[in-house]
């Protein structure tokens, strides 16, 4: 078993999008990471991967006649191995999350819960993509709880895991065709929510804590920087930025996959999706007043893409 085999087998690129669930949870309730933030995203980081082996685990006779390439089917990595490791990332992402709070491990259990679901039993159902999105947004809702745990935390929390889990339903459902093709619908539907959530991040998403916390306005009669209590003026350029190259990333292959869904543009527009995450969490955490997470998510972006060109994120 070589290590290229268990980087084809855990999406290696694709764990790039991950960190940024958690710093995205962190800045919707606080902004201000700690070591708790960094045990979230450990956890995090192992539940993905614990999907990822159980995924091809799964779907190892489909793989067979679809894609005998893959690690499993190829004979490369046996499905005992992907099965002990699925389980040993899921019992150390628990045992994270356990460390890093109740709170923390309130939310890693139903997280877990609903990767083992999805790869079992709901993948080839109507409610794969949901369950696929609810994930997203629990790994979001992880972050919050163990940054900053209280009664107000998911309510803070859970605009931006909604956008995340609606990108994320999107993007599921294009991937549900990306070995056979033939479906313009999905990435149709997949462009227009990237196009809708462009928008309300530019123009709906409020800061975090623009309701609680108040700063003093500008003279009278001089400009006004930002727009309400604690908007400072490096958030919106940054967010505007951010939003952008989200909107751009994900929207040019779903639109190609929607004029020709073939599956390798379909494969593209799934790749796509994908990496568009990542700019997707940097302007959450930017909109809710955390540039520095935000920068820091950014940057995994290159990353992601170059290690993809070595390892399929699909």
């Amino acid at each position: 078993m070589s290590a290229r085999a268990w980087a084809e087998l855990l999406r290696l690129p694709a764990l790039f999008t991950v960190p940024g669930d958690v710093l995205a949870g962190a800045a919707a309730v606080s902004g201000r990471t700690g070591p708790r933030t960094l045990l979230a995203a450990g956890s995090s980081l192992c539940l993905y991967e614990a999907g990822m082996a159980l995924n091809d685990w799964a779907d190892r006779e489909e793989d067979a006649a679809e894609r005998p390439h893959r690690p499993l089917p190829s004979g490369r990595i046996s499905p005992a191995a992907a099965l002990t490791a699925a389980g040993a990332l899921t019992a150390a992402g628990l045992a994270l999350a356990a460390r890093a709070g109740r709170p923390a491990l309130a939310v890693a259990t139903p997280l877990a819960a609903t990767v083992w679901a999805y790869d079992l039993v709901l993948k080839r159902t109507p409610a794969g993509p949901v369950a696929m999105a609810a994930a997203r947004g629990l790994d979001l809702l992880l972050g919050a709880a163990a940054t900053r745990p209280g009664p107000d935390t998911v309510r803070r929390a859970l605009p931006s895991a909604a956008l995340l889990g609606t990108h994320t339903l999107a993007l599921t459902a294009v991937s549900r065709h990306e070995t056979t093709g033939g479906a313009a619908l999905p990435p149709l539907a997949a462009l227009a929510t990237t196009g809708t959530l462009g928008l309300l991040l530019s123009h709906a998403l409020p800061a975090a804590r623009a309701t609680t916390t108040a700063r003093p306005g500008p003279p009278p009669g001089a400009a006004r920087p930002w727009a309400g209590p604690d908007r400072r003026p490096v958030r919106r350029p940054l967010g505007t930025v951010l939003t952008a190259v989200y909107t751009a990333l994900a929207a040019r292959p779903y639109l190609h996959a929607a004029l020709n869904p073939s599956p390798p543009l379909t494969q593209r527009a799934v790749g796509g999706g994908i990496r568009a995450t990542i700019p997707l969490q940097a302007a959450l955490c930017a909109r809710a007043g955390a540039p520095a997470a935000a920068l820091c998510t950014a940057a995994l972006a290159p990353l992601a893409a170059r290690f993809s060109r070595k390892v399929s994120v699909t």
